[in-house]
């Protein structure tokens, strides 16, 4: 079911109507029942992944604590004849055991997440190498669909129990609201990441009916229907025009798709999770906000904090910081400093972690070479920002321009530019053609495009380029508010007059200009795909 669906509504409703109704106690339960329904519109077969994950987590963190309850009870019984050496050393061997049932978790769910996400991205690599190296037999691929939702709630649930292993999250007993943290249906299959110890404290209480909060949440479904419909899914067209024809649409034009395509992704992805956010709040849910105005950065570093919170502080986390203190990169830093200067021996742990961790963000938004480049590029474009920032500091120092709003503007065009050009990537979805667009923007001065009407044959008209634009404007409007607080806390302040006419103009711009119909059928949300 598509968030902007009438059936999907209609669910949304039903749920709502039930939780309000049914004793307090037995919420959590239809929240549960509700998102294996929602999961199992996308096909029953499906939720014995989802089944899968919760029960080998659940067996898992419930044998890590049962190893902490005999290691506290065996202190405790020998406290009298335990030095610090030999609980040292007890602690030591639980913690093994436990590192143990850890990694048989992590393999067991990574490797579904592998196999059906990876294994033909691997198949045609291996078909390749044969082929460069004049073999004849070529592998078939196996005919796997991905779960959906899978890379989501898989690192989700992961993130889970290595906070169980680490000692930072409670184990949850109770299976049933274990699997409802796995499942919860509004950030199922796009986010975002959420952690336990984040999303338990409101996910299981018994939420009394509170008006303010489900004015507020419906407030902010609509902003993200608007963003999906009225501006994501009117601009598509002319996205799907450009880069479906590379041959045909150079220079000017890739230009303008890098553009569209930016803010297609960025309507569509922040619609879909201020939907779910607003879905989360109408049932007294926190759910964890994942942007902070990413297009206001004013370097690349700044924007991976401000886009896609969650997902990046997860391989921060979880990723980065065992492989830049783990036992072999000591030892490669010490190696390092040694043999190469201390400087370079330092600073080697940080950028090999870097360089992995983006390669991994690569393959985790898909299984091609396109999506890898671009994870790779993020990463190396990151290290040599950080090298520079001595440079930075000098000139900035020299020429007096910190502080300047043109330079800040100059800064925040740079870095929207860079990141739309690396999208290229996934606009493409192949390296070559990709790189050659990017040339052809200095090689092909068709710029005269712009004005003599060839932008009106890309699929949209002009009033869908004035919809689009009113509604750019708009956002750019509401992000500029977000510096003093809460937009919705701004509005509630004024008179109730003014709150229901601005949730009514809302709606009718949804209802008027949302994308319908032939051509503008209502797309899938990007993100749904990883």
């Amino acid at each position: 079911m598509l968030f902007t669906s009438y059936s999907f509504i209609l669910f949304l409703l039903v749920v709502f109507i039930l939780y309000y109704c049914i004793p307090k106690i037995y919420r959590w339960v239809l929240l549960l029942l509700a998102s294996y329904f929602f999961y199992a519109q996308a096909g029953a077969s499906l939720l014995m992944f989802l089944l899968g994950t919760t029960i080998s987590t659940y067996i898992v963190s419930m044998q890590i604590l049962r190893l902490s309850n005999i290691q506290k009870a065996y202190i405790a019984e020998n406290k009298a004849i335990l030095d610090k050496t030999a609980k040292k050393e007890y602690k030591a061997k639980i913690k093994k055991k436990q590192w143990r049932w850890l990694l048989v978790c992590l393999f067991f769910n990574f490797g579904i997440l592998a196999i059906f996400k990876y294994t033909n991205f691997a198949i045609d690599n291996v078909n390749n190498l044969i082929a460069v190296f004049g073999g004849t037999k070529q592998f078939s691929f196996l005919d796997l669909v991905l779960p959906m939702g899978i890379s989501f709630y898989m690192f989700q649930t992961m993130g889970y129990i290595i906070d169980v292993y680490r000692g930072t999250a409670k184990v949850e007993r109770n299976i049933g609201k274990l699997a409802l943290f796995v499942s919860f249906f509004p950030q199922l299959i796009q986010g975002p990441i959420s952690r336990y110890n984040d999303l338990s404290r409101t996910l299981f209480e018994p939420h009394a009916f509170d008006s303010s909060n489900v004015w507020f949440g419906f407030q902010r479904i609509l902003w993200g229907f608007f963003k999906k419909l009225v501006i994501a899914d009117r601009i598509l067209p002319a996205v799907n025009t450009i880069i479906q024809a590379p041959e045909e649409y150079q220079g000017a034009y890739v230009l303008a798709g890098m553009v569209f395509y930016a803010i297609q992704l960025f309507a569509d992805f922040t619609g879909g999770i201020d939907i779910v956010i607003g879905i989360g709040q109408i049932f007294g849910i926190e759910i964890a906000e994942n942007f902070n105005r990413p297009y206001f950065s004013k370097n690349i570093t700044e924007y991976w904090r401000r886009w896609h919170i969650t997902m990046g502080t997860w391989f921060k986390d979880y990723l980065f910081y065992p492989i830049s203190i783990c036992k072999p990169m000591r030892k490669l830093s010490k190696w390092s400093r040694n043999h190469l200067g201390e400087a370079l021996g330092r600073k080697l742990p940080v950028y090999i972690s870097t360089l992995v961790v983006w390669f991994v963000t690569g393959l985790w938004h898909g299984a091609s070479w396109n999506f890898i480049t671009w994870g790779v590029l993020n990463g190396v474009i990151i290290l040599i920002s950080g090298e520079c920032a001595p440079l930075y500091k000098w000139f900035h120092k020299r020429f007096h321009v910190e502080n300047k709003l043109w330079y800040a503007a100059f800064q925040i065009l740079r870095t929207f530019l860079l990141m739309s050009s690396l999208r290229l990537l996934d606009c493409y979805r192949d390296v070559g053609t990709s790189f050659k667009m990017f040339g052809t923007l200095f090689s092909n001065w068709n710029y005269e495009v712009f004005f003599n009407g060839s932008m009106l044959k890309l699929g949209i008209s002009v009033a869908d380029y004035i919809v689009v634009l009113l509604g750019v404007l708009l956002l750019l409007f509401v992000s500029l508010r977000q510096r003093k607080g809460s937009v919705r806390q701004q509005i509630a302040a004024k008179p109730i007059a003014i709150n229901f006419m601005v949730v009514y103009l809302l709606l009718m711009a949804i209802i008027i200009l949302g994308a319908y119909g032939i051509g503008y059928d209502a797309s899938q949300f990007i993100y749904n795909q990883f």
